[in-house]
């Protein structure tokens, strides 16, 4: 698992539950894969009780199966949660972007340029978890600007299981990663010129794609999902 430092003024709980999530989201805890409380607190050198609570809200949150007498799992994709994010997203990001068009702060649009340009950086480090993160500091700083970040944060409650879907990809589809780029530049070509018609169809374009590629995972990597809901359980000693 990826260890990460403890930020100033977060409690031990806190610290715990956000190790946890991302290493869930980053796949570097794989769907399915047993974890359990000793185990965590040894590496952390925490005590048993921030574990147990961040499972418990990991529970709550779908990202952990807890099964009485036989262990903690890794939930499994949900592909009905991807379906019901991506909707959200896409109902939501368009009128985000529809905005962004018409008015946008030069700060917020210079944010948006420089990142483009750490992007860039990624792809020829070949650094998927880097760029994940810039992409989702992009969408952000357009939220952001349109006076809509609570909304975007509201977004992220429910984007596990879409965005360990997003890394499914970018972890195996290094050329993949070029169109993502210039859909981003679309993007910002489309704010900073004023182009409603073309942040629109970009966007749709963008959040689309998890569409497509959710099919071609479930076909690569089916032990990664769900098959019906009645299996949320059913968690095999893969």
């Amino acid at each position: 698992m990826l260890i990460i430092e403890q930020n100033p003024h977060e409690s031990i709980r806190e610290y715990v539950y956000r190790f946890l999530k991302l290493n869930i989201i980053d796949l570097n805890l794989p769907p399915g894969q047993s974890i359990s409380e000793q185990d965590v607190a040894t590496q952390l050198r925490v005590s048993r009780t921030p574990v147990r609570e961040a499972f418990i809200k990991l529970s709550q949150e779908n990202l952990l199966d807890i099964i009485p007498q036989k262990g903690t799992y890794v939930s499994l994709i949900d592909t009905d949660q991807v379906e019901e994010s991506k909707f959200a997203r896409e109902t939501l990001e368009k009128e985000v972007i529809q905005q962004a068009c018409a008015d946008f702060p030069s700060e917020e649009l210079f944010q948006l340029q420089s990142c483009l340009a750490l992007q860039e950086l990624c792809i020829s480090e070949k650094n998927y978890h880097r760029f994940f993160e810039l992409d989702e500091n992009m969408h952000s700083i357009i939220f952001k600007g349109c006076k809509k970040a609570r909304i975007w944060n509201m977004l992220q409650l429910m984007n596990a299981h879409y965005n360990r879907v997003r890394i499914l990809n970018l972890k195996g589809k290094e050329f993949e990663w070029d169109q993502l780029l210039e859909q981003h530049r679309e993007l910002v070509k489309a704010i900073r010129e004023k182009d409603v018609a073309l942040g629109k169809r970009t966007i749709d374009l963008h959040l689309n794609k998890v569409v497509v590629d959710l099919e071609h995972l479930r076909k690569e990597q089916g032990h990664y999902f769900l098959t019906t809901k009645q299996q949320v359980f059913t968690v095999t000693n893969k």
